[in-house]
């Protein structure tokens, strides 16, 4: 049993780089947990940031139960890439029906980001299961905001210390997907572009964290939008560095559960010929939901 094992005694924890991330080993996931078992993963999530199950398997149903343990699920604002059954999951696959109709999202996350920052309250995490995967490639990236934060000089962070970037779900689809059919005037309507700070603070750890990306940060306020959006580019790229960053190789039964309020992640492509199919949850973050609603009052 390694050290980072040794500080857990209901769980076996192995970490998987040196970045972050780590594997819970030995947790059945389509059973009940106790709340000590349970306890133990939520610590580990907020310390790895990162967290692996290998070898599951989980109904649709039961994903949602161990998401909800979390927090309360939040669908995809696109109703067209939920679930038949059950709206809170997301399908990812590249597979199609019979008239050559895309069952899910297909193309979606090859430009680093963090879920649902497009929202006042973004998801604290995501949760992706991995039924059919391809043999190589569609690895999943995720980058240290924290280690970013800190390490970026003092001479850089000062002056992004209270400024807010503009996260543009509209922007981001016209962007990056025009492959994909337009979003209609009600999606667009329901998805306005908000304000979050450049720099975050965890609200359950206390840890500063560089909070942009290039896939849905369009600019920063208060700057020419050019400005802005160069200035979001250059961060990401500091991010994102190959020191920050943990690649995942996925296999058939794995689940991973990722903190989107220190993160970023990315999809990568693979092979189109191999079949790919993924169901993905996300919990909401209920403090700031809480807080956004005691501001309005």
């Amino acid at each position: 049993m390694d050290g980072n094992s040794q500080r857990y005694r209901r769980i076996r924890v192995r970490p998987v780089s040196d970045a972050l991330g780590a594997e819970i080993l030995d947790v059945d996931l389509s059973q009940d947990l106790s709340d000590e078992v349970f306890g133990e993963i939520h610590r580990a999530h907020l310390e790895f940031s990162v967290i692996v199950f290998r070898d599951q398997q989980l109904s649709p149903l039961r994903q949602k139960i161990f998401s909800a343990r979390f927090g309360t699920l939040m669908s995809h604002a696109i109703e067209r890439f939920r679930h038949p059954d059950h709206p809170e999951v997301m399908v990812m696959t590249n597979l199609q029906d019979a008239g050559r109709r895309s069952v899910g999202a297909s193309r979606a996350g090859f430009e680093w980001h963090s879920d649902q920052s497009y929202k006042p309250a973004p998801a604290l995490g995501s949760m992706l299961y991995g039924i059919e995967c391809p043999p190589v490639g569609a690895n999943t990236e995720f980058a240290n905001m924290y280690a970013a934060h800190d390490a970026l000089p003092a001479a850089r962070k000062s002056p992004i210390e209270d400024r807010l970037g503009i996260h543009d779900y509209a922007w981001a689809w016209a962007t990056y997907y025009k492959d994909r059919p337009p979003l209609s005037d009600a999606e667009k309507a329901m998805l306005p572009p908000v304000l979050h700070p450049l720099i975050r603070v965890h609200p359950e750890t206390g840890r500063k964290a560089l909070y942009l990306s290039e896939g849905m940060t369009r600019s920063i306020a208060g700057m020419p939008e050019d400005a802005g959006r160069a200035l979001v580019l250059e961060l990401n790229e500091f991010a994102t560095q190959a020191r920050f960053v943990y690649s995942h190789a996925w296999r058939a039964g794995d689940l991973v559960f990722w903190d989107n309020r220190c993160l970023l992640h990315r999809a990568t492509p693979s092979d189109p010929e191999h079949r790919r199919v993924m169901q993905r949850t996300m919990v909401q973050d209920d403090s700031l939901v809480r807080r956004l609603a005691t501001a309005k009052t």
